[in-house]
């Protein structure tokens, strides 16, 4: 066995059979640890790297696990028929796969060499010296670019968004392919002037072609409770259909092929 199939990471769960955050049938690995916290995070058990205790209908489970390369791709394989019939493959989320740059690269490399398809899902808040070591495995770069304004993305994330705008430039360039995503969220980012700042951003990198925004909704609220946390975005409402579809148009008019959901 390899050396570096025996690199350990910190997980939180493995999803089989998503047909979302890339193309085809996909398993998604979640991992720990989050360098953003954003108001409208639907896994607030990503964001602490340390193992937690987390209590849902009455009963208190342990969210966190560390694992090897190795047991996560034996998990991974065993749906290759159905990667190899759709197109599909294997996906990073979070949490935030940056913040494990020994175990996530890893994760990617041993999905390449036995010829799975990878993805990743990521804000791009990293020094790019630590990006660097994720592309040569990536098939696709899903980058979350939230808002362009600086202070109301530091308001909603508590980081601002300077960085992530100047990795995105240079991801665009390295990356096999980079997907620009959206959270759409009502009261931060909702606004077709927003949308569309966002949209003129993304074309202006020159290789992105599609943008995907991501109706807010409220799956995982229940999760903050379970963690002693506040959930502080309970009075919004999820963005209606007629509102998606006209941010849809909007991103459509810049240029770029749009989807809503990812």
């Amino acid at each position: 066995m390899e050396e570096y199939l025996n690199t350990k990471g910190r997980i939180f769960d493995i999803q089989r059979f998503s047909v979302h955050d890339g193309p085809g049938i996909r398993t998604i690995v979640f991992l720990k640890g989050c360098y953003l916290r954003c108001r409208w995070c639907c896994n607030p058990e990503s964001q602490e790297y340390e193992i937690q205790q987390m209590t849902m209908g009455g009963k208190t489970k342990t969210v966190g696990r560390d694992v090897t390369v190795a047991e996560v791709m034996e998990e991974v394989e065993r749906d290759r028929v159905y990667y190899d019939r759709s197109g599909g493959g294997m996906t990073l989320s979070g949490g935030e796969s940056l913040a494990q740059p020994k175990f996530a690269p890893a994760l990617l490399r041993a999905a390449k060499e036995s010829g799975i398809n990878t993805a990743m899902e990521s804000t791009g808040f990293a020094k790019y010296e630590i990006i660097q070591t994720y592309l040569p495995y990536l098939d696709l770069y899903l980058m979350d670019i939230k808002h362009m304004n600086s202070e109301k993305h530091k308001a909603f994330t508590t980081q601002s968004n300077e960085l992530i705008l100047e990795n995105a430039r240079k991801i665009a360039k390295d990356a096999k392919k980079l997907i620009i995503r959206t959270p759409v969220i009502p009261t931060f980012n909702d606004s077709p002037e927003e949308i569309r700042e966002i949209a003129k951003f993304a074309k202006s990198l020159g290789t992105v072609e599609e943008m995907h925004i991501l109706p807010y909704h409220r799956l995982g609220t229940d999760k903050y409770a379970g963690l002693g946390r506040q959930y502080t975005l309970s009075s919004i409402e999820p963005p209606s259909k007629e509102h998606m579809d006209r941010l849809l148009e909007v991103v459509k008019s810049e240029g770029l092929k749009g989807q809503i959901g990812g």
